[in-house]
């Protein structure tokens, strides 16, 4: 007879708490009155994601890591993951909060239902059609923040494998739920889907390899003695590397990021490359046999210089984000190469996730009559007639750009350290080479907010929550530049 398997439920309680929350939301959209659907998913969602958030940091400040006995062994919940953790919550709670605030109208009426019992407008009727129509975004995100979680704390191959699915499958899903300009969010979703199945595909492959070296799926066991396991090896990392959006993998960006919907870029661009940077580290962490950091510098370098080089050219504002994030991979990529990287890669991540999530919230508000006005001419003259919203997007900006007093100065100086104490500094002065060129188009940004004269100045609806979202991803942005030692003495060495 097979014994029940123990399962060690408060090293587990994260997953778990986000587990129910996703499958709840399921069952209320099945069942649940259409005209509350929306304000009860939305609250679910943000209920759920605070709760995790708080097991989360329970479980680090309780300090007892290692495996959290599932049945095999394949979660592992140390230092590393429970950080992951606490980040991937956060972003999925202020995630959560610009979907709530969506439609027009929205607002804290997302939580009350206010809007959806009383639509007295125009307006607030196509704001309550929204809102019915699209509840499912909160179950899809929840799904979706699991695989990331799970993604980050895998242990071993095959759940690397099942984790990617679980997070990308809702992913696609969420790209193709625009409603305005349907059709291009339809075709970001379907190149998504498509090379996300091509780079699951190689990644699988990989594992194939990796087991036929090693007779096991553990990554602890991950053999690289001969040319089958460095070739399992290399796919696992091409897999890894399509999700990170580092170059060559990096050609989906742009059109996905410009395609879905906002709030869903904002959480792609945060979530996902929070989650498959820490995968990445656990799987060439296993390598110990093969020198694999010569190659990871070259692609950071490939991919910092052609992320920045390729944004500078954008007129579109959305687009240029997406090329930023590619840059950022790349600057990511340069962490991995230290012994202590995972420290440095996880602040440089929440700094980066915070400032994306800050930045395409402001995408969501800057709008006019045709919906999101991305065009950069349409943003001039925002930090004079409102003049938070633009100091806040100057805060991004400087962060992105690397600049003193900002999260970002200290997140790139750390991830450069790393590199640099491996031996790798001409990929440091590239990287310093390539944030200098990215500078160019982030203050340009800043340039045309403050400097230039309005010229048909895209409407900025009020959004309560959208608004929150911005005002505390730019605190905590210079919070982090300011005053980075507590966030820093967390991080694992």
């Amino acid at each position: 007879m097979i014994p029940a398997p123990e399962l060690d439920y408060a090293r587990l309680s994260p997953l778990l708490i986000v587990a129910a929350t996703a499958l709840l939301g399921v069952l209320v959209e099945a069942f649940g009155p259409r005209s509350r659907r929306f304000s009860t998913q939305a609250a679910l969602a943000l209920i759920g994601s605070l709760a995790a958030l708080a097991a989360s940091v329970w479980l680090w400040r309780a300090g007892d890591f290692g495996v959290a006995d599932d049945p095999g062994h394949t979660v592992v919940a140390d230092q590393v993951a429970v950080l992951a953790w606490i980040l991937l919550t956060l972003f999925a709670a202020l995630a959560v909060l610009l979907f709530a605030d969506r439609a027009p109208g929205g607002g804290l009426s997302a939580f009350t239902g206010r809007a959806a019992d009383r639509p007295g407008t125009p307006e607030e009727a196509e704001a309550t059609r929204a809102r019915l129509e699209h509840a499912e975004v909160f179950p899809l995100a929840m799904f979706a923040l699991l695989g990331m979680m799970i993604f980050a704390a895998s242990a071993d191959m095959l759940t690397l494998f099942v984790a990617l699915e679980v997070l990308s499958l809702p992913l696609y899903l969420l790209c193709a739920l625009a409603r305005h300009r349907r059709l291009l969010s339809q075709e970001a979703a379907m190149k998504y889907f498509v090379l996300g199945a091509f780079s699951s595909a190689v990644f699988l492959y990989g594992v194939a390899l990796a087991f036929g070296a090693s007779g096991s799926f553990a990554l602890a066991d991950l053999d690289t003695s001969d040319e089958v396991g460095v070739a399992g090896l290399a796919l696992m990392t091409v897999g890894l590397l399509f999700k990170i959006g580092a170059a060559p993998f990096h050609a989906w960006t742009p059109d996905v990021y410009t395609g879905a919907p906002t709030p869903v870029t904002a959480f792609m661009a945060a979530g996902t490359k929070a989650a498959a940077m820490v995968a990445l580290l656990r799987v060439l962490s296993s390598a110990t046999g093969v020198e694999w950091q010569p190659t990871v510098a070259v692609l950071a370098t490939v991919t910092m210089i052609g992320g920045s080089l390729l944004a500078v050219a954008q007129t579109d504002v959305k687009r240029m984000l997406a090329y930023s994030s590619v840059a950022h991979a790349g600057f990511l990529l340069t962490g991995v190469l230290g012994d202590g990287g995972a420290g440095a890669v996880l602040f440089y991540v929440f700094v980066y996730g915070l400032s994306s999530l800050g930045a395409f919230a402001l995408v969501v508000l800057v709008r006019d009559a045709s919906g999101e006005a991305t065009a950069m001419a349409r943003w001039a003259g925002l930090g004079r007639q409102r003049p938070v919203l633009g100091a806040s997007l100057a805060v991004f900006m400087l962060s992105f750009a690397g600049i003193p007093l900002t999260g970002g100065f200290i997140g790139k100086w750390a991830v450069f350290t790393q590199a640099g104490a491996a031996g790798f500094w001409w990929v440091v002065v590239l990287g310093v080479l390539a944030s200098a060129a990215a500078a160019f188009f982030y203050v340009r940004m800043i340039a045309v907010v403050f400097f230039a004269e309005p010229d048909g100045l895209a409407v900025v609806p009020g959004r309560t929550l959208t608004t929150c979202v911005v005002v505390a991803a730019a605190v905590g942005t210079v919070t982090l530049g300011v005053m980075p030692g507590p966030v820093l003495d967390l991080m694992p060495l």
